[in-house]
């Protein structure tokens, strides 16, 4: 990749960190990227810098998240312009600014889900860890510490993601399966589906869980069209694994991409690696071998 990749915001679950060694089992070149579960589309902003593709399907559930980054991407100037207004606005409130984030949390939360409200919570809550209650109200609370993102460095993110992006991408918030039936050879499809531990059941982190049966389903469903696809699904901390694995029969090669020290193991005295699994399908595997190097491939197991 040239350069530095932009992020608009700090994203907690983004694969932003990963991205490099996730593109290393990727095609050199495929016809499209889809990322059905997109979160912030990390994954694509990277591959964009590296032009392996030069379309862009970004899909996910949450529908406020999906055109805020339509709006990212097409509309750069106006979407910095009206978060800037809403950024500054906090300072009105003097000392008790956190109130301010408390006031637009409550705008979101009565409907008004314009991309400079989510860019604004995203930009200022803690973690930037997206978290909803049972009836979907955005319930997550500010960074007392800070003020939230400056303006201007999320200008100077946008306007680089926009420059990636623009003309090349779509933007939906459907429902995975419908993704994946609108896919067809020559493209490759990225998914970070919800974690297994809340697969079956609704979070507070996700709009709906994702039912694994349903998932290994329509995982088969891509490999009966020669669909590749690579997954981020499962993982372990230490010896604690997390997740169960996809199944055999499913044709995938499971790698363990290593994302650094766990900063919860840390703050609880100990020292533990976190791995995270990356699934490579069937296809990928068997259509595109010799542009995934076999030291790479055997280095990761």
């Amino acid at each position: 990749m040239n350069g530095k990749t932009p992020h608009i915001v700090q994203y907690q679950g983004s694969k932003r960190i990963l991205a490099p060694q996730i593109m290393k089992y990727m095609p050199k070149r495929f016809n499209r990227l889809i990322e059905p579960f997109s979160g912030m589309a990390a994954i694509s902003i990277a591959v964009a810098q590296t032009k392996k593709t030069g379309l862009y399907y970004i899909n996910d559930l949450n529908a406020p998240l999906v055109n805020m980054l339509k709006a990212a991407v097409e509309y750069p100037d106006l979407l910095i312009e009206k978060y800037s207004a809403l950024w500054n606005k906090q300072f009105d409130y003097g000392l008790d600014h956190v109130r301010h984030f408390y006031d637009v949390r409550q705008q979101f939360n009565d409907g008004n889900e314009s991309p400079e409200i989510i860019l604004y919570l995203l930009a200022r809550c803690v973690k930037g860890a997206v978290r909803y209650s049972k009836e979907g109200k955005f319930n997550q609370s500010p960074d007392k510490r800070r003020h939230g993102t400056n303006p201007q460095n999320i200008k100077t993110n946008l306007c680089a993601v926009s420059k990636l992006l623009k003309g090349k991408s779509k933007f939906s918030a459907l429902d995975y399966r419908e993704i994946f039936a609108m896919s067809r050879p020559g493209d490759l499809l990225y998914l970070d589906p919800p974690y297994q531990g809340v697969s079956n059941k609704k979070d507070n982190r996700y709009f709906s869980g994702v039912s694994f049966v349903e998932f290994v389903s329509a995982l088969e469903s891509l490999n009966r069209k020669n669909v590749d696809f690579l997954i981020s699904y499962d993982g372990q901390c230490g010896s604690k694994e997390y997740g169960e694995d996809l199944p055999e029969g499913l044709g995938c090669r499971k790698i363990l991409l290593n994302a650094g020290i766990s900063s919860q193991a840390t703050l609880l005295g100990r020292e533990a690696t976190t791995y995270e699994a990356l699934y490579i399908s069937r296809n990928l595997l068997s259509s595109h071998e010799h542009v995934i190097p076999q030291e790479l491939m055997e280095a990761a197991v």
